[in-house]
């Protein structure tokens, strides 16, 4: 999924998270990466299912993707791969993750396939009036006006034309509840104040997509939920996922968590016996949501 990871809010990898909040080339561009990166590695099988799913339902002849908020480029890859005979235009608004991604396709020989726009998705998707296909993964909850961006993604979709939203439920779990002694629920204490933060900060992140969908004049085809889980052995990469991401958590609830909830997450992250990099007992939990609508031949708002 694409993914929109946070850069101001830390709010873990699937916040695939609102690219483009970075400057070109800072190093918090290099650690948004590595989250995407590691994110689509660990659920690959499941990015898998989806864009097969996405692609039953649009049919043949899809020639023409959008990715919208493509970061590292998890989806537009995935897409390349599920429609062999499009491009993609590749949106996101931090230069340094297009200019990552567009290297990444050359180097593949894709380069020829896939085009870049640099724009705030909120303002529209200007020059893109001929779509078959609009994925945004958890993209359009970073939006100050989901209303106004899913209009933009009507305009750019052809009549028949779908958009797939993927959105996730905040941060992935990793942690036993003894996982500290002394701390039992440390995660779930975190998971809350994350949660506290984000309706703060981020006040559309859990909408209701599919009325939000149907209010912009597109048909809602599809609404799935899936509970991942994924236990031992686990795929490789799981305790560095464990360990970026429960870095960025504790970054971003400092000052905002009980002191000694963020000194305990510290001795998984400080390379001691304890850290999630060493442990065998962690289990990757997320809950994943995918809604598929379909812009209707002729379509009329209101």
């Amino acid at each position: 999924m694409t993914s929109s990871a946070s850069h101001a809010h830390h709010h873990g990898p699937g916040h695939h998270h609102e690219h483009g909040h970075g400057q070109a080339g800072t190093g918090e561009d290099d650690a948004l990466a590595v989250v995407l990166d590691l994110d689509a590695e660990i659920f690959a099988p499941y990015l898998d299912a989806v864009t097969r799913r996405v692609a039953d339902l649009a049919g043949d002849g899809v020639t023409h993707v959008v990715d919208l908020g493509s970061g590292t480029g998890t989806g537009t890859f995935a897409l390349l791969e599920r429609f062999p005979h499009a491009r993609v235009t590749a949106v996101d608004s931090s230069p340094a993750l297009l200019a990552r991604l567009l290297d990444a396709a050359r180097a593949q020989g894709r380069g020829d396939r896939v085009r870049t726009l640099e724009t705030d998705a909120g303002a529209g998707l200007a020059g893109i009036a001929d779509a078959d296909l609009v994925w945004a993964s958890a993209s359009l909850h970073h939006m100050d006006d989901p209303a106004a961006a899913l209009d933009g993604v009507r305009a750019a979709l052809r009549p028949g034309g779908l958009v797939a939203v993927a959105e996730l439920d905040g941060m992935p779990r990793f942690l036993p509840d003894d996982a500290v002694a002394g701390r039992p629920g440390l995660e779930a204490r975190c998971r809350e104040a994350l949660d506290g933060l984000h309706a703060e900060q981020m006040p559309h992140m859990g909408a209701d997509w599919g009325a939000m969908l149907a209010a912009a004049g597109l048909l809602v085809e599809d609404d799935r939920t899936e509970r991942l889980e994924l236990h031992a052995p686990l795929p490789a990469g799981v305790g560095r996922y464990a360990h970026v991401v429960l870095d960025r958590i504790r970054g971003a609830l400092d000052g905002r968590a009980d002191p000694a909830d963020l000194a305990a997450l510290g001795t998984l992250l400080d390379g001691g016996p304890a850290d999630v990099r060493h442990r065998d007992d962690l289990v990757v939990r997320s809950t994943r949501r995918l809604w598929v609508a379909r812009r209707p031949a002729e379509t009329v708002k209101g």
